[in-house]
């Protein structure tokens, strides 16, 4: 586990200043794709030992890719299926340590070991998922899910 996992060192700190960001970027836009897009890419930027970032979005009973950083990707997740499926199945965030150890885990890039996917509700409904992966094995703590879960409670202000 890492003690520091952002690129600043300061991980609370570090979190809200990020949310701050994310929030000056966001302010008065309307499209969806960009906030999703600049969304993906600040938190890509901003932490450390990652190897993707991005969401999927809930459409027509599945979730389909949406703005993302890194390697291509699984397009289309089926609802229950996977860690992301599950968190829009359970509405809840997954933080997943050994993605191996997860039982129906979809392998997009096998450089992935360890995944938080946090659910998007916009007037409550399911709106999609914000989905990262790692590298490291138990990369993601109690402190970056606290912390995602306020990015995307920022995040669904703007959707």
């Amino acid at each position: 586990m890492f003690e520091t996992t952002t690129k600043a060192g300061n991980k609370e700190k570090d979190y809200e200043l990020l949310i701050k960001q994310l929030a000056a970027l966001t302010e008065g836009e309307t499209d969806e794709i960009a906030i999703l897009s600049n969304a993906s890419a600040l938190l890509n930027q901003f932490l450390t030992e990652v190897n993707w970032v991005g969401f999927y979005l809930w459409r027509q009973e599945e979730l389909v890719l949406g703005p993302f950083q890194g390697l291509p990707a699984c397009i289309r997740i089926p609802y229950g299926k996977g860690v992301c499926g599950t968190a829009v199945k359970e509405g809840k965030t997954q933080r997943v340590a050994d993605v191996h150890q997860f039982p129906g885990h979809i392998a997009c890039d096998s450089a992935s070991n360890s995944e938080i996917v946090v659910p998007v509700f916009v007037n409550g409904e399911v709106y999609g998922v914000l989905d990262i992966d790692s590298p490291i094995t138990n990369r993601f703590d109690e402190t970056d899910q606290l912390y995602l879960e306020k990015f995307v409670n920022t995040l669904e202000k703007y959707l």
